[in-house]
């Protein structure tokens, strides 16, 4: 058993218009497939540890009663144009300890995206849990789906 998921997808578009969309809060709750994104506050990211704050509803994978609530994505990893990654607070603390993220690999007039999910670091108690993955590798190549639909469209 793997404790990270990867999925790639070429999405016919320059790394910068991919990245505009990943570092912009709403960007994220635009692209989401799981429908627990929906909205959020704060200015689009710029560098490591920044954050911003996502209002979430758990009720829409159906598994645990959380109803509304906020969680605050801190960048980990922002490298412009090819990587940018994030570990959530949310209001379970200390935080669990997941990653999401993707990578931009440009192409011939395309980008190769990898969105990546990974619980590697996950606090023991949540592991003995046996919750995670908590969004499947489904849900990742979805998300892809709709940021490339997105891109087409002309994210502003």
């Amino acid at each position: 058993m793997t404790d990270r998921i990867e999925v790639s997808r070429t999405i016919p578009a320059d790394p910068s218009t991919i990245f505009a969309v990943l570092t912009d809060p709403i960007g994220h709750v635009a692209i989401d497939s799981s429908g627990m994104l929906m909205d959020a506050t704060g200015e689009r990211v710029t560098a490591a540890g920044d954050t911003f704050v996502v209002h979430m509803d758990r009720e829409a994978l159906g598994d645990v009663p959380l109803g509304h609530y906020d969680v605050t994505v801190t960048i980990t990893a922002f490298e412009p144009d090819r990587e940018i990654a994030w570990t959530i607070e949310g209001t379970i603390r200390p935080s669990i300890g997941h990653v999401y993220g993707y990578r931009l690999e440009p192409q011939d007039g395309s980008t190769l995206v990898t969105s990546y999910y990974d619980w590697s670091d996950i606090r023991q108690e949540w592991r003995e849990k046996g919750v995670f993955p908590v969004i499947s590798g489904q849900a990742l190549r979805g998300t892809l789906g709709i940021l490339e639909r997105v891109v087409r469209r002309g994210y502003r």
